[in-house]
């Protein structure tokens, strides 16, 4: 028997196809006991390898002073620079509607069914949310073009389409939206439909003499829109011509429409939105060929195509929302003062024009880790931070086009006080002071004529989106009765309009930079007596507007680059802020 084994063994593939025999196990377990525990050697060895390693290397964090000090005056590559667009134009495409379907009952015994093909589904919405995480219009910017789902073909067995897939739109708090056109093709449909039922009444009205262009008008029942219908595909055309269609059904309109804004849409999204609202509703499916079903049509064969989806254009324009603006001349020490007294990673360089966009930072004062880092907090209220806007420089006649222009003094607009930073080092003062804010008061005067020439655009523009088509005629019926639906609902037609001083009437304070360099002194001292003199009204407000700001100016020396003066800031903030 054991000679048979071995010869089996020998000149077969036995051991491979039959594993499981004694001997073979055995010798399998034990290489790969002998496997394991070279693994594991080799594991151990690496492991304190990369430990001793490791531990040689480490090196010891900097002083507190240094690490100041490299924040303050950092290396030109140590900056932090991210996408930041605050101005765009966008078009939004809602979804179309799906077909509906022409189908019919196929079972046993039942040759000729009814019908019942599903109707399409309505397409996609378009919404839109304020949230706190954005800061930068750059990824709508970037799309151009936003296209909702459209909605899927209804199926045979009554079976809906599915609606298109929606579209949420996130932007940054503080971003103003306006309408600069649309194109509804459901509004030229419906003005379509009253055009012919006015045409259909005063027809009646007249009797049976038609003239000649009643005669030319007069097409089969149906075939005016032929556009609109789905045939089946194996339907004769020939029982169309001598048949017709059936009417076709008045244009309908998504219930989420008279949730829609107001149109020309203007919307102010001044605060954080916990929900999104509804921007654009999408187009209705078509109906199924069972809606058609009649005497005249025992077996319609034929079903209505979905609308077209509406195409919106809009302008989106972003004003960040801080409680403090920085306002200076190019190389002022505005992004070193922001560096000194938050954490920002702001570009810091020696050559004017180093802020191309603006930045924001925050300043703590209450991280709920002992007690209060300001002892005024307790009497102030309930505020833990504050946020400084630090945006580029701007220049003497910068209203003109020079420069970077007044486009980046929108994001103070919102701003609830202005710090004037002066740099002390770099001329006279009191000049550098009042041409900043002759350039804030030129600014403040285009933008009034601005607001009110779109406040008249949108008084003599009659179009509303809902209640709101470019004409009541779309929706009312000439001979006055009201095209109403009981499952519209009713949605608040305005929004309350954003309330703001203007730019002059904020509080402000100055804020004077390098103040430790020498023969800054009397230049300080020049300051301080003119910011006296505008308090007492001897001197004339420096933007030349009447309301301007005049109570409880202060003017604040620091060294932002030394870090020397800073915490005075944050005092003087809370003063202005809860005063």
């Amino acid at each position: 028997m054991s000679q048979a084994a071995g010869f089996l063994f020998k000149t077969t593939l036995t051991p491979f196809l039959y594993p499981f025999t004694n001997a073979e196990l055995i010798a399998a377990t034990q290489f790969a006991r002998r496997l394991n525990q070279s693994r594991r050697r080799a594991t151990c060895h690496r492991r304190s390898s990369t430990t001793t390693i490791t531990a040689t290397t480490k090196h010891e964090p900097p002083p507190l002073d240094e690490a100041r000090s490299q924040h303050l005056n950092p290396p030109p590559e140590s900056y932090s620079l991210t996408p930041f667009t605050d101005n765009c134009t966008v078009t939004l495409h809602t979804g179309s509607g799906g077909h509906g379907c022409v189908s019919f009952l196929r079972e046993k015994f039942i040759a000729h069914g009814p019908p019942n093909g599903g109707d399409g589904g309505s397409g996609g919405n378009i919404y839109i949310q304020a949230v706190r995480g954005e800061t930068s219009l750059h990824k709508i910017a970037r799309r151009r073009e936003v296209k909702a789902g459209r909605g899927k073909n209804g199926q045979g067995s009554d079976i809906g389409g599915k609606r298109g897939e929606d579209i949420l739109l996130q932007v940054p708090v503080g971003t103003v939206i306006r309408e600069i056109g649309r194109m509804d093709p459901l509004t030229i449909e419906e003005q379509e439909f009253w055009e012919e039922v006015s045409h259909k009444r005063k027809k009646n009205v007249i009797g049976d003499e038609e003239d000649e262009d009643a005669m030319v008008n007069a097409t089969i029942p149906g075939m005016r829109r032929r556009e609109k219908w789905l045939l089946f595909p194996s339907a004769d055309p020939s029982i169309v011509l001598r048949h017709g269609l059936p009417e076709l059904p008045k244009p309908r309109r998504s219930n989420l429409a008279a949730a829609c804004p107001s149109s020309p849409v203007h919307l102010d999204l001044d605060t954080h939105m916990e929900n999104p609202i509804i921007l654009a509703a999408g187009a209705m499916g078509g109906l199924g060929n069972p809606h058609f079903l009649s005497k005249d049509f025992p077996r319609p064969k034929f079903a209505t195509k979905g609308d077209s989806g509406m195409k919106l254009m809009l302008h989106m324009e972003l004003k960040l929302l801080a409680d403090v603006g920085l306002v200076g001349l190019p190389n002022a020490g505005k992004s070193t003062l922001l560096r000194s007294i938050s954490n920002s990673r702001a570009r810091v360089g020696n050559w004017a024009f180093t802020t191309l966009q603006p930045n924001i930072g925050t300043i703590v004062l209450d991280d709920y880790k002992g007690r209060s880092k300001l002892e005024s907090l307790a009497r102030k209220g309930n505020r833990t931070r504050f946020t400084i806007a630090d945006i580029p420089g701007v220049i003497e006649d910068a209203h003109l086009n020079k420069g970077l222009g007044l486009s980046f003094l929108r994001h103070i607009e919102r701003a609830a006080i202005l710090a004037f930073v002066i740099d002390l080092s770099a001329g006279p003062a009191v000049p550098a002071l009042k041409a900043l804010w002759k350039e804030v008061g030129e600014y403040e005067t285009i933008r009034a004529q601005e607001l009110a020439e779109q406040t008249e655009e949108r008084t003599l523009m009659a179009y509303q989106p809902f209640h709101s088509q470019p004409q009541e005629s779309a929706l009312v019926d000439p001979f006055g009765e009201q095209n109403t639906d009981p499952m519209l609902i009713e949605a608040p037609r305005k929004l309350p309009p954003l309330v703001l001083p203007p730019v002059s009437a904020k509080p402000w304070f100055v804020v004077a930079t390098k103040a430790d360099l020498p023969g800054t002194r009397e230049n300080y001292g020049e300051l301080v007596g003119y910011i006296d003199a505008l308090a007492r009204g001897k001197e004339k407000h420096p933007s030349g507007k009447k309301n301007g700001w005049r109570r409880d100016v202060r003017c604040v020396p620091i060294s932002a680059i030394k870090g020397q003066g800073v915490e005075q800031i944050p005092e003087v903030v809370l003063d202005l802020l809860d005063g």
